[in-house]
């Protein structure tokens, strides 16, 4: 589930879809969590769809460690790629503010963290020499990532939460940790899907 302070706005023919926020959303708030109306696919059932549905999915979703493909009930499936996001995923199946988003702003996060299954070429941003997100990002940036979390948790109980209640109680107490000694008990490297190991 999405932030309630977001909504969709037409961005351009290019970019499309976008999420924007309508209020203030402090740095350490999450922006995003997996909830029980999110579908959870097969690799199995999504190669038996039509070639329509078959494309939105992959368009629309991403994949979990174990290579099921989430696919957001809400506005979520149209938070765009930035390589400098303004969410970040976790281990922990929510994904946090990593600095403030103002009204008005759109909701980024870094495709890097979805377990893509194929490269996929970004537009020119100033700041990075990135341009291509691949499928093993994961594996190359996750403590650049780990290390934006942990100081987004550290102002994870002093904002507002409003999609607390969707963290699973197992996740909550590694929260608590990482807010306390401001080390995360599992590094969002968790979540790659290793596609050799699956076959």
């Amino acid at each position: 589930m999405i932030h309630p302070h977001t909504e969709l706005r037409y961005i351009n023919s290019e970019m499309g879809f976008g999420v924007f926020a309508t209020k203030f959303i402090p740095k350490g708030t999450i922006t995003w969590a997996l909830d029980e109306l999110d579908q959870v696919l097969e690799s199995s059932e999504v190669k038996k769809l039509d070639k329509y549905r078959e494309k939105i999915v992959n368009k629309y979703s991403y994949r979990n460690h174990d290579g099921k493909y989430i696919l957001c009930w809400d506005l979520g499936r149209y938070v765009n790629h930035s390589f400098h996001a303004n969410c970040m995923g976790t281990a922990y199946e929510f994904e946090v503010a990593i600095r403030d988003i103002h009204p008005g702003e759109q909701l980024t996060d870094d495709y890097g963290t979805l377990n893509i299954d194929v490269p996929f070429e970004c537009m020119a941003e100033e700041g990075t020499d990135r341009k291509i997100v691949y499928p093993d990002d994961l594996l190359k940036y996750h403590e650049e990532w780990d290390q934006k979390v942990i100081k987004a948790l550290k102002h994870f109980y002093d904002v507002e939460q409003p999609l607390l209640h969707l963290v699973l109680p197992e996740y909550m107490e590694k929260v608590k940790e990482a807010v306390k000694e401001q080390v995360l008990q599992d590094s969002i490297k968790s979540i790659y899907y290793d596609r050799e190991k699956s076959r």
